[in-house]
């Protein structure tokens, strides 16, 4: 008798109506994907990433890569602790080096992911061949498989193709909150023609157009879909809010008795709430919002 797959997934993830007046006085209709039920501990689109990655690993240990509170790094921990594979966690900040673990590190480690801290000099330069070289000496996994932070890569963008494929027929406009963005190239693909995705960028720069057109062209070998970014929504940057986003986040639980992750989730639905009121939608449109993450316990809000 097979053992069950400790990995296995709800899939494909709820799709939930969600009556909002912000939304239904516009002639809109509003829907949840609700990636965040998809497993309990690859949560989202990290199991949509991750997976295929895991796939590619072969039984070889993994190294990744994020910053103090990433939800990438503890989905990596949490897969290597449900396969028994080791994990080795590459984090952001040398200085958190020798201070107590944040509940989000505290986490990697409880789930066996060794812990690496870089400067942040350094980390900005992973990508660099010698620099990731000597990353992987000090970190000692030189014999383990790479996946990039945020878990985007090819692998990764194929992966997430099943998302738009899952919203085939229900959906006008899809929308995600986007971090290194591979799940935003992947979805634009799986969507029916004639359907768009729309980014949600959490963090500031304006550089992510690039990296999704980069992402798609080593997965696909083009441009796939229709997608655009609207970069307005950050509030400051990664793990930053602000009192207005906190009190949107509230009141959106209390209307829907959902569960709002305030480092993505929070800053997709303000914006389309935002966007709505804007007119940014014709009327007769219907928008799913993908739930890609869940709050984590003490995770940080930092104002701007």
């Amino acid at each position: 008798m097979t053992s069950p797959d400790p990995l296995a997934p709800r899939l494909p993830s709820p799709l939930q109506e969600a009556g909002d007046d912000r939304f239904g006085r516009r002639g809109l209709g509003l829907l949840f994907k609700r990636d965040d039920l998809i497993h309990p501990d690859l949560i989202g689109n990290k199991w949509r990433k991750l997976v295929p990655n895991i796939a590619a690993a072969r039984g070889r240990a993994l190294v990744t890569f994020g910053g103090a509170y990433s939800n990438h790094l503890r989905a990596t921990a949490a897969a290597g602790r449900l396969l028994g594979l080791p994990t080795t966690g590459v984090v952001r900040g040398q200085e958190l080096a020798d201070r107590p673990l944040n509940p989000s590190l505290a986490r990697c480690a409880a789930d066996g992911m060794r812990l690496h801290f870089v400067d942040r000099s350094t980390y900005r330069r992973k990508s660099e061949p010698d620099t990731l070289a000597g990353i992987l000496r000090a970190a000692g996994a030189e014999g383990a498989y790479v996946v990039p932070e945020g878990g985007s890569n090819a692998e990764a963008v194929r992966g997430c193709r099943a998302l738009g494929a899952e919203l085939r027929g229900h959906a006008d406009t899809v929308a995600v909150a986007c971090g290194t963005g591979g799940t935003l190239a992947g979805l634009a693909a799986g969507l029916s023609a004639g359907r768009r995705a729309l980014g949600i960028p959490v963090l500031k720069g304006g550089f992510l157009e690039a990296d999704v057109l980069a992402l798609q062209e080593r997965a696909f070998g083009v441009r796939s879909g229709t997608w655009s970014l609207d970069d307005r929504f950050h509030c400051g940057g990664y793990a930053r809010t602000t009192p207005e986003l906190e009190r949107f986040a509230r009141d959106f639980e209390q209307r829907h008795g959902l569960p709002v992750e305030r480092l993505y989730v929070a800053k997709l639905l303000y914006g389309l709430v935002t966007l709505a009121e804007e007119g940014a939608f014709a009327r007769g449109t219907t928008i799913a919002a993908v739930v890609t993450g869940r709050p984590f316990p003490d995770a940080p809000v930092v104002t701007s």
